[in-house]
């Protein structure tokens, strides 16, 4: 498909109105047209509200954590999409197929989906002036703001973590009032009753939403209002899974009974927000004046067309909004699946589940260098939480002698899981015997960003039954005269033979998960002839070689491709990237050599998430021209059901005729602005190795994560550290590089130090 559009194609598409909204603005070039505010540099915004056919790519996204909304911003129309991460209307699916696998469809397996909608209609607002939408990264508010005649009218909306709630605001600046209605829809034909709305879905879960209405000066009967000044609309919805049996209205209710103002509401919510988003700060230089008048969608458009000019800001802006993501879809509660928590149907695209071969893991690449380490906990918790049933499973069925990845050896021990899970324990599609080694690195990165002694006991049992997992699967092959250990039959995500042995995606994560258990047993004490087993294991494992035919890091036990050539997963290159087992300054370099021949041969255009991959391997191998130029492509505007970024800046995979928002992509593209600025494993902390020329003018980060349980604050100017601060969390000894300058800084738990690197 075709990416290359023209620039008039570009700004016709970004001057559309919302449907039946008459908005008067200035086009996005012409005299006069709005400039940047103080502080938006990490705003997002528009000149007209989002059409609700097109929620999922214009709509602005809020939440909790549990409860996500998108919103559309029209003044006389608007509406919200609610979703809550429980909503699922699967089983454990636990019934193989003639085939041995599992069921992959919505009956048993289920799927995610959209919980309710709700409308705020003001008639006499659908005519409006000077409107502007916008998402405020810096105060996770979303706001619209227009006129009337003379009176300005704002509208707020976000998701509200300490109150567990959303809320809409409408306000104005007096002189001006609200006449209208809300209107509550369910989205499964249920009925609403008044500002109440119920529901259970096929698995019996119940659900629930409901919405409160308070009003200063004017009226309000029910759900409708009339003259107020100012009016405040509470959300509530969610259901029975965190406890069966419950009354999900019940408890929506009591929430949105809060007896809190709207000055505290919002307050409470900001406070809350910026306790995570503050944490890190990234400045990656400044950006025109002409760059900052426009709307976020036309700077997408200018920045794809106009390839000579930088715009670090928005570049910038992009990396935060993947964090934005992160504290919104991810806390306390359920992971993100594959829409993090955002949705604008019950038919989603592979049920907009849990896939275990890079979209959750990816989903949590971010939390680490982004410093949002809690948000890795519901990650960790769903894990923990799944593993009876996984457990459960596999000794029942993954031998099943019609599944063809089953462990020809016939012992079985520890968990496995499909490629696609649910949020009951349920496994869809392929069994994926690697999935539980990629699901437990995952996990175990978390860990060594903050050393958490309580974070890794509660993990612990989720890495040891994934390596009890693979003591039982590996067996005995002669390579070369020499014995090693291999996987089964097995698949490469998601191409190639279905029946191989030892292929590289599953050696690597076998290996790291097997390092993982040794260095895991050593920080709890615990368990250490099972470590001195998993050890001997370890050092028996077949790794990979690069092939003579080809003269890439082979990806099959085999000199031949198997695959498709330009594939979209980079599977082989587990063990580069996220992994640290072949690495830049300690791997011979005909390994190196083969890497980056397998990564060029993959090519630089594929599906976002894919993109996002490539960038973070190429910064691995210190390419900053390939790295930045593949974070580019994450970053270029989805047009006519094309990959790419859509207007909200949500990434859109496209499926041919149409696009779905895949999460990801944003979140892996966040993870490879971050590794161009700061790469680290424990013992090492790299400053800039892959700093782009669009960047290297003058710039800083603050609060970005570093493994080894450190934070750093860099800053820079024409390409080199200008000062670095290394801050404990815990760690104690690392190296600190910049070019060629080598320090090593030792700290006790919660110091820091900063260095000025010479050269």
């Amino acid at each position: 498909m075709s990416l290359e559009p023209s620039r008039r194609d570009f700004l016709r598409m970004t001057g559309a109105a919302g449907a039946g909204l008459a908005v008067h603005n200035a086009h996005p070039f012409a005299a006069g047209a709005h400039h940047e505010q103080p502080g938006s540099a990490e705003i997002l915004w528009y000149k007209t509200p989002a059409t609700e056919a097109r929620i999922i790519q214009e709509g602005l996204p809020v939440g909790n954590g549990r409860l996500g909304g998108l919103t559309g911003g029209d003044p006389a129309a608007d509406f919200l999409y609610v979703t809550d991460g429980s909503f699922w209307s699967g089983d454990r699916n636990d019934t193989l197929q003639d085939d041995g696998q599992f069921p992959y469809e919505g009956t048993h397996f289920g799927s995610y989906g959209l919980l309710a909608k709700v409308g705020v209609k003001v008639p006499a607002h659908a005519n409006v002036t000077a409107y502007r939408r916008q998402l405020d990264l810096g105060t996770g508010v979303v706001s619209a703001t227009y006129q009337v005649g003379k009176v300005e009218y704002r509208r707020e909306v976000y998701a509200s973590h300490p109150d567990d709630i959303v809320v809409v605001r409408l306000t104005q600046s007096g002189g001006g009032s609200y006449t209208g209605s809300v209107t509550l829809d369910g989205t499964h034909g249920e009925t609403t009753t008044g500002a109440d709305l119920t529901g259970t879905l096929s698995n019996g879960r119940k659900y629930a939403a409901t919405v409160v209405l308070k009003s200063t000066g004017g009226s309000v009967d029910g759900l409708s209002f009339s003259g107020c000044h100012e009016l405040l609309i509470i959300v509530s919805a969610g259901t029975d899974y965190h406890a069966t049996g419950t009354d999900p209205l019940a408890t929506a209710k009591k929430k949105a009974a809060t007896t809190s103002s709207a000055d505290r509401l919002r307050a409470d919510h900001v406070a809350d927000y910026q306790r995570l988003y503050n944490r890190m700060s990234i400045h990656l230089g400044s950006s025109t004046p002409l760059q900052r008048g426009l709307d976020s969608w036309s700077r997408l458009a200018v920045r794809y067309t106009d390839t000579t000019t930088p715009d670090p800001e928005l570049e910038a802006a992009y990396i935060q909004f993947g964090r934005y993501l992160t504290i919104t879809g991810s806390r306390d509660t359920l992971p993100m699946n594959l829409q993090g928590k955002w949705a604008n149907s019950n038919s989603l695209d592979w049920f907009s589940d849990y896939h275990t071969d890079i979209n959750l893991e990816m989903n949590y690449w971010p939390t680490g260098p982004g410093n949002l380490d809690e948000c890795a906990e519901a990650l960790a918790d769903y894990c923990v939480s799944q593993l009876p049933s996984w457990t459960d499973v596999t000794g029942r069925l993954f031998n099943d002698p019609r599944n063809r990845f089953r462990n020809s050896s016939g012992k079985i021990a520890g968990w496995a899981m499909a490629f696609s899970t649910n949020i009951d324990g349920g496994s869809g599609w392929w069994w994926h015997p690697a999935g539980n080694a990629w699901l437990s690195a995952t996990l175990w990165r978390h860990y060594e960003y903050t050393l958490d002694q309580a974070y890794l006991k509660k993990i612990y049992p989720v890495l040891k039954g994934a390596a009890e997992f693979w003591r039982s699967r590996l067996i005995p092959m002669t390579v070369d005269g020499k014995q090693v250990l291999v996987d089964d039959n097995d698949w490469s995500p998601e191409h190639g033979p279905q029946d191989a042995k030892g292929i590289t995606y599953a050696q690597e994560l076998a290996w790291e998960l097997f390092r993982e258990i040794g260095a895991a047993s050593s920080a709890l004490g615990v368990d250490a002839s099972f470590a001195a087993e998993i050890k001997e294991l370890q050092g028996r494992l077949y790794l990979p070689k690069v092939s003579p035919a080809s003269g890439w890091l082979e990806e099959w036990m085999s000199p031949d491709n198997l695959g498709e050539v330009t594939h979209r997963h980079l599977s082989p290159l587990i063990g580069f990237f996220p992994g640290d087992r072949i690495a830049a300054d300690t791997s011979p370099s005909a390994l190196l050599d083969g890497v980056r021949a397998l990564l060029t041969a993959r090519g630089d255009d594929s599906f976002g998430w894919a993109c996002a991959w490539r960038s973070l391997c190429w910064s691995r191998l210190k390419d900053a021209d390939r790295a930045y130029k593949l974070f580019l492509t994450v970053l270029r505007p989805s047009i006519s059901n094309g990959n790419g970024t859509s207007a909200n800046f949500f990434d859109m995979y496209s499926q041919g005729s149409y696009t779905i928002f895949q999460i990801d992509a944003n979140l892996g593209g966040t993870t490879a602005g971050l590794e161009m600025v700061l790469y680290s494993r424990p013992g090492v902390i790299e400053l800039l190795p892959a700093l782009p020329k669009a960047w290297a003018a003058e710039g800083r980060v603050t609060g970005i994560g570093a493994r080894g349980g450190f934070k750093v604050d860099v800053a820079w100017r024409n390409g080199k550290v200008t000062s670095a601060t290394i801050h404990s969390v815990g760690g104690t000894t690392t190296e600190v590089r910049a070019g060629s300058w080598k320090r090593t800084v030792t700290l006790e738990p919660g110091a820091s130090v900063t260095v000025t690197p010479a050269g």
